[in-house]
């Protein structure tokens, strides 16, 4: 995410004092992210640092985390692991944009950045939960909820993260809102006509490239451009 605090201050109303924040360009699951929730004794949101991958508080293996970075909108309110997080544990995850991959051959997979049409800053739907090892440390985690593609993901993935509509963040980070039918009646695809892509740079698949370079369009062959979804499954 290449956006910077004073963006989380103009737009989120939250901040933390003393976080130390700078722009990420690559940011891998079991990374700590930046999130977003409302205080738990004042009226007021915090940002705060979580690890990407949530480890439900109830879970004897760390290890689970790496198989929870996203949680689906369809089944968030039937998983074990999710199911008390997307009641009383919600949060937003900032960011200006995300990856995704198009299989272009058996070999090949183009990387596109997904973003806001006017490039603003977003918030991702998450939750996180807080769990301690075996050494009594706390850590909190969390993942990022997924639901169907919209028109302009579909020829790439089939699934996108939900984007909340601004309207919705107080909703959702409201600890009174726990009646589940209109918490994921929030978990929509966003506005195709809202969001643009564009191909980027092959650098974005090592996780230790995290410079601004990762995030700048590329230009594809004509025949790359003009692969339709069916040729990448064939």
């Amino acid at each position: 995410m290449g956006a910077g605090r004073k963006a989380f201050l103009k737009y989120f109303g939250a901040d933390r004092e003393g976080y130390d924040w700078s722009p990420r360009f690559n940011i891998a699951p079991t990374q700590n992210i930046p999130t977003i929730r409302q205080h738990a004794r004042e009226p007021k949101r915090e940002l705060t640092e979580m690890r990407w991958g949530l480890i439900p508080y109830w879970s004897t293996d760390a290890s689970i985390g790496y198989k929870m970075i996203n949680a689906r909108a369809e089944t968030i309110t039937s998983k074990p692991a999710f199911e008390e997080p997307i009641r009383k544990r919600r949060c937003l995850i900032p960011a200006d944009g995300f990856y995704e991959w198009k299989k272009m051959d058996s070999k090949t997979k183009q990387p596109f950045c997904f973003m806001l049409s006017d490039e603003s800053v977003f918030a991702f739907a998450g939750i996180w939960d807080r769990w301690k090892d075996p050494q009594g440390t706390t850590v909190e985690t969390c993942s990022i909820i997924t639901t169907t593609k919209n028109a302009l993901t579909a020829d790439v993935h089939d699934r996108m993260p939900v984007i909340l509509r601004p309207g919705d963040y107080d909703l959702w980070l409201d600890p009174g809102m726990t009646r589940t039918d209109d918490i994921v009646a929030m978990l929509k695809p966003y506005a195709p006509d809202k969001m643009k892509k564009f191909a980027v740079s092959s650098r974005v698949n090592v996780v230790a490239n995290d410079d601004k370079t990762c995030a700048e369009p590329v230009e594809l062959t004509p025949a790359e451009a003009n692969m339709s979804l069916f040729d990448t499954l064939a």
